[in-house]
């Protein structure tokens, strides 16, 4: 007997409150459908009709992405993607998969399923990704999602070659339901107790053999099921393409940087010291772009950027606007270490440059560390760094792996480091865009944190405990200050 949900959550906060009060431990699954992670492309039609392989190929994938996929347009994929797929060899729609994931796919993830998968994840619930599609359409986005378990159609292939055909059952309707229940048994998870997240009606067999079923953006049939069972039901809301307005903003914001930065300089040019300026660069810079682009900075913990200093800052990293975020809520006192790369930039370059950043190849162990050597000596200068420990922007909030770096400087310094989570950047200017949004974006700078007695032998454990804090930050926010 299934045990059904005593409470329906109405919208996202109830549910992320009611898997927080609900059972724990890994023996409880989250399966989401892929189609309640990432919004669709459109109708298959309009990416079928083109005659080069490589670009048919890459418009099969995307366009059967899709929500709410009726029995005929699932059918009309499976045969598309047979003939398509047939005689390619896999490792090339690895890459291909993962490509069309960094260009187009990570634009349509929802916002909302991040936050369910990490409230799920803390709970300590095992979580799947589940799709009747092929592994090289979801597999990038389930690794940059930090999901281990993904359930998809499989291909069969010959010598690394596909064949054509699919490699047993589709994962559709009673397939998919049927590969979670062997999933279940197989990493003995109690499937009463689990949840289940999909949009359409050919997932009605799976949605009905869990005890948490969630209808999510429900197609009008499945709408009147989950209305029927009194199932929880859930909007996603897909991230907007920019509108005309965000790219008059964003040239209005490129605009009162510049202006702003030479103001900045200018008003402390009679100082003849290149900090003072660099600081008004900033400050002035920052708050005409902001001010420019209709951005508002939510700040807590503002304390903690004021003291202790020196210290290293650290930024978790999801936008080139975190290059305007961090300077202002950081208020001046603060340099920077960016990648090599930046240089090329024509507007943030040489204003980089100008305030003291130091610049790393990222590609050159040896000539990196050479570069950071500096940096103590900036410290025990009494200037502050300012650094994301990722190394390089994120897909998703989700935050990345820290480098250490960050850390042995702090160290070698005696200084602190300082914890700066920033929330819904990523949202505001997406990570391969220049243009910004309009939008709030929240910024917590937590308690210092103290490195010098930490052991070289515990080095591992003690970054991996810093950037837990990001996580934890970004699933339980604090209040802003007042």
């Amino acid at each position: 007997m299934v045990e059904q949900s005593a409470a329906v959550p109405t919208d996202l906060a109830a549910a992320i409150a009611a898997i927080r009060s609900g059972p724990q431990g890994p023996e409880v699954a989250a399966v989401f459908d892929f189609a309640t992670v990432v919004d669709g492309f459109g109708p298959l039609s309009r990416w079928t009709f083109r005659r080069d392989k490589s670009r048919i190929t890459a418009d099969t994938l995307l366009g059967s992405i899709r929500n709410g996929l009726t029995d005929g347009e699932y059918s009309r994929f499976l045969q598309q993607a047979m003939r398509t797929l047939a005689e390619q060899p896999e490792a090339e729609l690895d890459e291909l998969g993962t490509l069309l994931f960094r260009k187009k796919i990570y634009g349509h993830l929802y916002p909302e399923a991040w936050q369910l998968i990490r409230t799920h994840e803390a709970a300590g619930h095992t979580v799947v990704l589940a799709t009747a599609l092929t592994r090289f359409q979801v597999e990038p986005a389930a690794a940059e999602l930090g999901i281990e378990h993904v359930l998809y159609t499989r291909m069969a292939t010959t010598d690394g070659v596909l064949t054509g055909y699919a490699d047993g059952k589709t994962l559709w309707r009673n397939g998919k339901a049927d590969a979670v229940r062997e999933f279940a048994a197989a990493h003995g998870l109690d499937i009463s107790r689990s949840y289940v997240y999909a949009d359409s009606i050919a997932d009605l067999p799976l949605l009905s053999v869990v005890g948490h079923p969630v209808a999510v953006n429900p197609e009008r049939k499945l709408g009147t099921a989950a209305a029927e069972q009194n199932w929880p039901v859930l909007t996603f809301h897909p991230r907007q393409p920019p509108r005309p307005t965000d790219y008059l903003r964003t040239v209005a914001g490129f605009a009162g940087l510049l202006a702003g930065a030479l103001l900045g300089v200018l008003s402390k040019s009679y100082t003849r010291q290149r900090r003072k300026m660099a600081d008004a660069l900033m400050a002035y810079g920052t708050g005409a772009t902001l001010g420019a682009t209709g951005i508002r900075l939510r700040v807590s913990g503002a304390e903690n950027a004021r003291a202790p200093r020196p210290a290293v800052f650290l930024f978790n990293h999801q936008s080139q606007f975190d290059v305007i975020i961090v300077p202002k809520v950081l208020e001046g006192g603060v340099t920077g270490i960016g990648k090599k790369e930046l240089t090329k930039n024509p507007i943030f370059g040489p204003l980089m440059r100008f305030v003291g950043v130091t610049f790393i190849d990222r590609a050159n162990t040896t000539q990196a560390k050479a570069a950071l050597a500096p940096v103590v000596q900036t410290l025990r200068g009494g200037l502050s760094i300012a650094v994301s420990p990722e190394g390089t922007r994120s897909y998703t909030p989700r935050v990345g792996p820290f480098k250490k770096g960050a850390f042995h400087i702090a160290i070698q310094a005696g200084v602190p480091v300082i914890p700066v989570v920033i929330r819904n950047a990523g949202e505001i200017n997406w990570r391969n865009s220049m243009v910004a949004r309009k939008g709030t974006v929240d910024v917590a700078i937590l308690d210092p944190i103290d490195v010098g007695s930490w052991d070289a032998n515990d080095m591992d454990d003690n970054v991996e405990a810093v950037r837990q804090l990001y996580t934890d930050t970004l699933l339980n926010w604090p209040s802003p200050d007042r």
